[in-house]
Order: structure tokens, then sequence, then C-alpha cells
């Protein structure tokens, strides 16, 4: 009985020292990567199992958006202060704290200036209003609970210039309403173009990789202005083009096939007969083109058709006939002749 008596108690201990180690408070531990939605940093912010210190600010925020680090030691002394001992740093010397935000990028603002000025003035559609800032312009961090729109408070525009100038608004934001959100620049209506990212020579062909498209201003642009650049690829430079420059149709050609004094192979075709002979041209062609050719062997010039590089075809819809079968009807009884 003694025994059991004893075993028991050895037993109870372990659990009622399990209870009070259960009931106990988690040791206050730093957190490495802080993020804050406050102007102020907190202890609960920066340590787990803070305890009742938790709410105490003792850093200000950095700016919407901004992360900034801060050494452990100053973190330690800082929260010090308040009763909080005994952090487990995890060796770490420095940790980081960000400010969370909502960023307006440059393409909102562009596109939210366009759109008042597409409204207020009809200058054409905002998709086709390109925007031009007068001064570099980074993005707009707000609050992270604010999700209201860009509101134009105030808008100048001329027409002729395409001159602007704006001030906007973000509603609900401290932060904003502490600044002004003003803007200037030109906005133009523009449209798609081909342009060239290389300077081509006269002659050279255009591959997609010479091409890419941009909004350029409608100034700019010429009503055979190309928007497609698979109307251009394959097609030859009429003339040297320079690299940036927005094509247009008549910029353009058909590859030159055949050039200027260019030894060709002439072809000459009927329904049963093919015959090739050396010629030379006495012009340049593309395909297609109806150009002039001297035979290498009788020194007579001869009119053909494009058709391949080096290659110029002369085509007869049927053999031809001596000029004695020339007055045959269409029997083919002969008719005599006048005398």
């Amino acid at each position: 009985m003694i025994r059991i008596l004893i075993l028991a108690l050895l037993l109870a201990v372990p659990a009622g020292a399990a209870a009070q180690t259960g009931d106990a408070p988690l040791a206050p531990s730093l957190r490495q990567n802080v993020i804050v939605t406050d102007e102020l940093v907190r202890i609960g912010d920066l340590i787990d199992n803070a305890g009742p210190a938790a709410q105490i600010a003792v850093f200000r925020a950095p700016d919407l958006g901004a992360t900034g680090t801060v050494a452990v030691h100053r973190v330690v002394d800082a929260v010090r202060a308040h009763d909080v001992f005994a952090i487990n740093t995890y060796g770490l010397k420095e940790i980081t704290v960000t400010r969370a935000s909502r960023n307006i990028g440059n393409t909102d603002i562009q596109e939210r200036i366009a759109s008042a000025i597409a409204g207020q003035y009809r200058i054409g559609e905002a998709k086709n209003i390109g925007i031009t800032f007068d001064r570099n312009v980074t993005a707009i961090s707000v609050e992270p609970g604010i999700v209201g729109d860009l509101a134009v408070t105030r808008l100048s525009f001329d027409p002729r210039s395409g001159r602007f100038d704006v001030t906007l608004d973000v509603p609900g934001s401290h932060v904003v309403r502490r600044g002004t959100l003003r803007f200037t620049g030109v906005a133009a209506e523009v449209f798609e173009t081909a342009v060239l990212t290389r300077q081509v020579a006269r002659g050279e062909v255009l591959r997609a990789s010479d091409i890419v498209i941009e909004r350029r201003p409608k100034r700019e642009l010429s009503a055979d202005s190309v928007a497609d650049p698979g109307a251009v690829i394959g097609m030859a430079a009429r003339a040297p083009i320079r690299a940036g420059q927005s094509l247009r149709r008549a910029d353009l050609m058909k590859p030159e096939l055949v050039a200027r004094n260019e030894p060709v192979t002439l072809i000459f075709q009927a329904p049963g007969i093919s015959l090739t002979v050396r010629g030379t041209a006495t012009e340049p062609g593309t395909k297609g083109d109806v150009i002039n050719v001297v035979n290498t062997h009788s020194k007579r010039q001869i009119q053909g058709v494009v058709t391949g590089p080096g290659e110029v075809t002369v085509s007869s819809g049927r053999p031809r006939i001596t000029a004695s079968l020339s007055s045959e009807s269409v029997t083919g009884t002969p008719r005599r002749s006048a005398q």
C-alpha cells in the first residue's frame, strides 16, 4: 500500500508542474520583418508576446510604402523602458520596418487626366490621348484602407498647344490632403504606328525584329502611316530610313528581285514549249514588274515579267504562227487575199 501511495505521488508531481508550465506566459520574441499600417510603431508590432505593453508606441513609422531598418539594441532599449525584458532576439543585429500602402501608379494618373480632358474638351477618346508630364512622376502612396479613385479638383487645358494643368485628390486620404497633387504637361491625341528599331538602307528587306508598335501624336502621322506590322514585314525600303521613324506606305516597296544590268535567266514559255536563255536586265524590277531584258545571244531587247530573284519570264498564250497563215478563217480554209 505504501509503495502504491508513493508511486501516485511521484506521478502527480510532473502533472502539476506541466500544468504550471502550460499556464506560464510565453517569452517575448523579436520579429525580423515588421509591417505596420499606422504612423507609429508599437511594441506589439516589434515583439511577439509583449503582454500589456503591446499597444505602446516607441518609434515613428517610415513614409507610406517605404521600408526602414532599426538596430536590435535600439529596440531592446526602447521596450525595456516599458518593462519588457528577456527578449529572444535570435541573434539578429537589425530588423526591417515597412509601412503598408496602396500605390497609385503613373499609368493610373495618366489615364485619369486623359479621361478628364476627353470628357471636358472632346478632343478624342480617352484611350487615344497621350499624356506627357513636365517632370518625372512617381507613384502616389496612400493608406492601404483607401479604395477611392483619383478625383480631379481643378483642370485647365489649351486645345491649341495641348498644355494642361491639373490638381488631383484621393478622397479619404489624410496623407494626400496634407500636400498638393498638381501635374502639368502636354496632352495630345495619339495612335499606334509601326516604328523602325534600326536604320535600314535602300532596298533592305524589313524583318519582324526591325519593327515595334508605338503610340505617336496624331500630328506626327500621315494618312498612309502603317499601324499593322504584318503589312510591312517582307517589304523593302524605297530609300534609307532612320531608326525611330514611323513607317509610311510610300517609304516601302516590294523587294527588288532584279537589279539594273544584272545577269538574269530568261524563260520563254508557250503551250508545250519552255526555253531558257541568258540575258541582262536593263532596269530593276520587283515581283510582277514588266522590265526590258537584252538577250545575251541575239542582242535583242525583250520585255518580260519578273517572276523570281534574277528570273524574267516571257509567256505566250499560243504558239507563234507564220504571217502567211494569219489570213486563215475560223474554219481553217484559206481565204483569197485581195490583189
